[in-house]
């Protein structure tokens, strides 16, 4: 039974794991635009990602080997703006502590603004690999994605990172009843699956047209995410 003294939003509102929340679909939102974000970094300015800095990691290591002509200039240009983006999102989330909507929708301002910026010079350069048209596109979503990573790095939502994907799968697997589990999150688990790889299908397929379609949809998106969700929060409560 409710206490009688429990704030509205502890009755009325789902609890952030549930896929009805506002917080999980805005996330789910923004994990399909990661799908789109990769897929112009690494297929259309060439074997780099800016919101997956494990894969950077890995392939600088290559590149520094000489391994089939990966870049190293790239994924050092990616990592360090992912850095920088996350120290601004990480002083961000400390100013807005206590603030959810606001600070995600500050922070999806942020987002929508760095990857508009990133459209509007796919839209203005002929943007290539080992360019520098390329290389402050790259920048300039790495930010973007920094910035995003430490927001939701506060918001702590389970299996809900929106960049990555590592630790969602495995507890897919291991809390599955296949392997004897409660099957507890598996459809927000296997919901944050198909987000990213319909982002990715879906970025692949429009990258091959111009590198301006998926860039300004995940603007368009951020911008919309960061609109909505605070008044999606309030009609929750």
């Amino acid at each position: 039974m409710s206490s009688p003294h429990a704030p509205a939003a502890a009755v009325h509102q789902p609890a952030v794991t549930s896929m009805r929340h506002p917080l999980a679909q805005t996330l789910l939102l923004l994990t399909f635009t990661t799908g789109l974000i990769d897929a112009v970094s690494y297929l259309g300015i060439g074997h780099v990602f800016t919101a997956n800095m494990t894969g950077n990691i890995v392939f600088l290591g290559f590149g520094i080997a000489g391994g089939s002509g990966l870049p190293v200039v790239a994924p050092l240009i990616s990592l360090a703006a992912f850095l920088v983006g996350a120290g601004g999102g990480g002083m961000l989330a400390s100013r807005m502590a206590g603030r959810r909507p606001q600070h995600v929708a500050r922070a999806l301002s942020v987002e929508a603004l760095l990857v508009g910026a990133a459209a509007v010079v796919a839209a203005a350069a002929d943007v290539h690999a080992n360019e520098l048209s390329g290389y402050v596109v790259i920048a300039l979503l790495a930010l973007s994605m920094g910035a995003r990573n430490a927001t939701v790095r506060r918001l702590a939502v389970p299996d809900l990172t929106t960049t990555v994907l590592t630790m969602t799968l495995t507890g897919l697997a291991a809390d599955s009843r296949l392997f004897g589990g409660s099957g507890e999150g598996s459809t927000r688990r296997v919901a944050a699956v198909l987000a990213m790889l319909v982002g990715a299908l879906t970025g692949a397929l429009l990258q091959k047209t111009s590198l301006f379609l998926p860039l300004a949809l995940a603007a368009s998106l951020a911008c919309f995410a960061g609109v909505a969700y605070p008044r999606a929060d309030r009609a929750s409560r």
